[in-house]
């Protein structure tokens, strides 16, 4: 048991999270997020303009009807009380109290943030989070950013806030956010700001506390308040919650280290409805402490209570000076403390316990730069968490205290899924470029979770499957534009997978967990096989299927042809989810017999498919090409011809993901099972073949069940570690770099549609344009790689040998190849030879700055020439599988070791 050896549950945090306060370490979080305005949730126009409905400018003086947003947030497991630090430089027109970025038309590649900022530090508890943003000392750039992105075509860079000038000369502010528990409920925000410059620089801090707005939507019993209360000991505010709410009433406080003068500001949480509407209405809004410190309007707050307050503070702070601000909130019925806390104390010993807590899990990674990327990615993911509220019935049907939405709604986006009804924390993929979730994405981010939090793991994949999620016909939700949509079904895969990383923790099998996922999983299944497989063959669609513009076509609308496209993805996805179904049903039957012929079914179902795809050329169905040696899309037409879309993409390799090793302890150790194998092999000897050596004694009688025999995988493999097509230095890439001077060209009516070779950012607008599969690395394909060649190592073991990279002469075991690929793809991350990470290409001013070097964003994905990052800047969702990467063993699949118990429960059965 590689994590419990290592001492990861007997850490102070590792002891919280298997403690029976659990559920209390986790009630307060970074709950909030980073963008809610232009999101689906808040959008109520008309046509479905998210961006337009709900822009940027409106978010400081318009509530939010379904979430909040802030700058390094903090709250409760409802938003009941929001935590953030609002800045203002003297400069900037308006507070800076949220991350600003483009909307999707503004951007010239789509949406985009335009900040710098950090996720350096959380535990699983949030017991110690650390942050730090970049603040421009001159005004921010906001219609430089706007004018200039404007200007631009797909064809040059996104125009980027280093661009701007204004971090020149280290003319900026290191803004430093921390929080740290002393209990689960009493909790101290530290803002600790450096002046970067050589020369003086004021600032105003603002650490802020509100109420989420519920009462503006239905009649709710009071309404929550922010009352200002003297004593002896100084001011503090008292925060009490309406009726409806569990939380007793907060005591907040707020202190400058330097001695500063904390001034207490008050106004509403209320739209600002004269401003917007012209409308009259009794203020002081949402904006009014904004009004207040940017234009002196005292009339726009209050200095006694209100809905929302900020503990302004005045810094002057000399060149390359630092202050310290602190804002704590705690229950009113805490004791009260004799002696005040000392808060150096408690962050110095919640930063100890993270230590120790890292250090159990790194024990094993010798690199300190490797310790400090996996670190820092487990972070990101860490900060990622934002409370998700979307009930679709009541979007579209409105609420009883505002104007119903337009008739369109009726029949527009999402009107099929008014069962969807979530309110929870949710796993993001970026909190501001993506404050929704993805179904696709949230699996792979709860694989990443396992290795530090299997329980929230577990939750997370739960949630997808729960009635108010999953579809009535058993679809899960792809994510808010279009939960319709088909997101690859990868859930399966991510289910075993933390519920191996969990066992590997513990050394307990929750089989509770597997089996209640498997059964709504099963109806998951059945909704893909009769909803995507149009002729019946076992020859699937798919559709979106998550790869956005991967081919000529806009996979999610109906073809410009006519007709239809066979998938070789969608088939491979499939036949992938049918072997893990498989496994799954097996690890159950070793504690209820039953599972056996479940798993047989799928056992079945999956030779059907494989038969059905790889069959030679010249059938109907086959997606193989034996000339080219390479898995293609075949476009179906509706005169009954097809034609393989002959184009080199990930498309084409995603059937090798479709791998298991079924081993003699379980074919053979379980009552019934090889009996029932047997038969069906030797009826249906046309499927039989694509079972390695079903009937001949194998390296420890296992058995290979795969898309894909020895040659066509050599085969494969050859395009894949081929530097010139797939292979490159950091990963593999999700188009052959062939395409860059052959692109693909499919003529059809006059019109000629094509794909090219595209290292990095798209150049056309589909999918909005911030999303490109035609040739960058991409993290989750490349991990579903990996872990696949290490799965076909397990049965052919070291004998096997694939030359790597392709041509060079030089051959390596299969398991060897998939180390070298892991360390190609975590060279993303790690300082190369001149002290620089690849991934900040775009960032040329702070890796050229020693204190900005560690410093490490995790973007969507990463040019693939290059490896500089792309896409939204903090997906660190599924890109912190790199910090399983980072740990090669943790992705190994395991089979080698028992799991514990199941030899016993074996030989019971026997």
């Amino acid at each position: 048991m590689l994590l419990r050896a290592a001492g990861l549950i007997h850490t102070v945090e590792g002891q919280r999270l298997y403690s029976s306060d659990y559920a209390r370490w986790q009630r307060w979080g970074p709950y909030l997020s980073e963008r809610q305005w232009g999101t689906v949730r808040e959008d109520y126009s008309e046509h479905g303009t998210a961006w337009d409905y709900f822009p940027h400018d409106h978010a400081r003086m318009r509530a939010y009807r379904w979430g909040e947003d802030g700058l390094a947030g903090f709250a409760d497991e409802r938003l009941s009380w929001c935590f953030s630090v609002a800045l203002w430089n003297g400069q900037d027109p308006i507070l800076k109290e949220r991350l600003f970025g483009l909307t999707n038309q503004q951007g010239n590649h789509g949406e985009d943030v335009k900040e710098l900022y950090f996720y350096l530090d959380s535990t699983p508890t949030h017991s110690y989070m650390r942050m730090l943003y970049k603040y421009p000392q001159a005004a921010f750039p906001y219609q430089d950013l706007i004018d200039e992105n404007g200007r631009r075509g797909t064809d040059l860079p996104e125009y980027e806030i280093l661009d701007t000038g204004v971090f020149d000369d280290e003319c900026y502010f290191d803004v430093q956010v921390e929080y740290a528990k002393h209990t689960p409920e009493d909790i101290v925000m530290r803002v600790t700001v450096e002046n970067r410059a050589g020369q003086h620089a004021s600032l105003d801090v603002l650490p802020q506390i509100w109420a989420r707005n519920t009462w503006s939507w239905k009649t709710v019993s009071g309404k929550p308040s922010l009352t200002l209360v003297s004593s002896p000991q100084g001011e503090h505010v008292v925060a009490h919650c309406n009726r409806e709410n569990s939380h007793e009433p907060l005591v907040v406080t707020a202190a400058s280290k330097e001695g500063a003068h904390v001034e207490w500001l008050f106004c509403e949480n209320d739209t600002n409805v004269q401003r917007l509407f012209g409308m009259d209405g009794a203020g002081p809004f949402k904006d009014g402490i904004n009004d207040y410190v940017v234009h002196g309007q005292d009339d726009a707050i209050r200095r006694d209570a209100g809905t929302k307050a900020a503990a302004r503070v005045h810094l002057e702070l000399a060149a390359h000076g630092r202050a310290v601000i602190t804002f704590r909130w705690r229950p009113i019925s805490a004791p009260s403390e004799d002696t005040p806390l000392d808060i150096d104390r408690l962050f110095a010993q919640r930063i100890a316990e993270a230590d120790a807590f890292y250090d159990a899990l790194q024990h094993d990674i010798e690199s300190a730069d490797a310790r400090l990327v996996q670190r820092q990615a487990l972070a990101g993911l860490l900060w990622s968490k934002q409370y998700y509220q979307y009930d679709v019935n009541r979007w579209i049907e409105g609420d009883p205290l505002q104007p119903q939405p337009p008739a369109s709604r009726q029949r527009g986006r999402n009107a099929d899924w008014r069962h969807l009804c979530n309110a929870d924390i949710l796993s993001m993929p970026d909190k501001w470029e993506y404050p929704w979730y993805a179904s696709w994405d949230l699996a792979f981010q709860a694989v990443a979770f396992a290795l530090i939090d299997p329980m929230f793991a577990k939750k997370q994949m739960l949630l997808l499957v729960k009635d108010r999620y999953q579809h009535p016909n058993g679809q899960l939700p792809a994510y808010e534009w279009a939960f319709g949509d088909a997101n690859p079904p990868v859930h399966a895969w991510a289910a075993w997978r933390v519920y191996e990383i969990d066992r590997s923790i513990t050394g307990q099998a929750d089989r509770d967990f597997l089996e209640l996922i498997f059964h709504k999983l099963l109806l998951n299944f059945s909704w893909w096989v009769n909803r995507k497989d149009a002729e019946g063959h076992n020859i699937f669609q798919g559709g979106f299927l998550g790869l956005d513009n991967v081919g000529i076509f806009d996979r999610s609308s109906p073809l410009p042809t006519g007709g239809h496209i066979d998938q070789a993805d969608g088939t491979a996805w499939m036949a992938a989810y049918a072997l893990d179904l498989m496994r799954m049903a097996l690890e159950l039957a070793f504690a209820n017999h039953v599972f056996v012929d479940i798993g047989v079914k799928f056992f079945e179902h999956f030779l059907y498919i494989a038969g059905a795809v790889s069959c030679d050329d010249g059938c109907d169905t086959g997606l193989w090409d034996s000339v080219d040696e390479f898995f293609y899309d075949k476009l179906k037409l509706p005169d009954g011809t097809s034609t393989p879309l002959r184009m080199r993409s990930i498309v084409g390799l995603i059937p090798l993901f479709a791998v298991r090793v079924l081993e003699e302890r379980v074919h053979g150790g379980l009552p019934g099972l090889r009996d029932r194998l047997v038969w069906f092999l030797e009826h249906r000897p046309d499927l039989a073949r694509l079972v390695s050596r079903w009937n001949e004694p194998g390296k420890g009688n296992s058995l290979l069940l795969s898309l894909l025999r020895g040659h066509r995988m050599k085969a494969l493999l050859r395009r894949v570690l081929d530097e010139s097509e797939f292979l490159s230095e950091h990963g593999v890439r999700a188009l052959s770099r062939t395409h860059l001077d052959e692109p693909f060209v499919y003529r059809y009516n006059g019109c000629n549609f094509s794909v090219k070779y595209l290292p990095a950012e798209s150049a056309s607008r589909v999918f909005g344009g911030n999303s490109n599969w035609r040739g960058p690395v991409w993290m989750p394909v490349n991990y579903l790689l990996i872990e696949s060649l290490y799965e076909f190592h397990r049965y052919y073991g070291d004998g096997f040998l694939v030359e790597y990279p392709s041509g060079s002469g030089n051959k390596l075991s299969l398991a060897q190849i998939a180390d070298e690929l892991a360390r190609r793809v975590t060279t993303l991350f790690l300082l190369d030879r001149n002290n620089e990470r690849p991934v900040m290409g775009a960032y040329p001013q702070l890796q050229a700055d020693p204190r900005c070097r560690e410093l490490v964003l995790f973007h969507e994905y990463f040019h693939g020439d290059n490896g500089r990052g792309v896409g939204a800047s903090h997906q660190t969702g599924w890109t912190a599988l790199v910090a399983l990467m980072l740990q090669p063993r943790m992705m190994s699949p395991s089979g080698n070791v028992p799991v514990a118990g199941e030899l016993e429960a074996v030989d019971a059965l026997k």
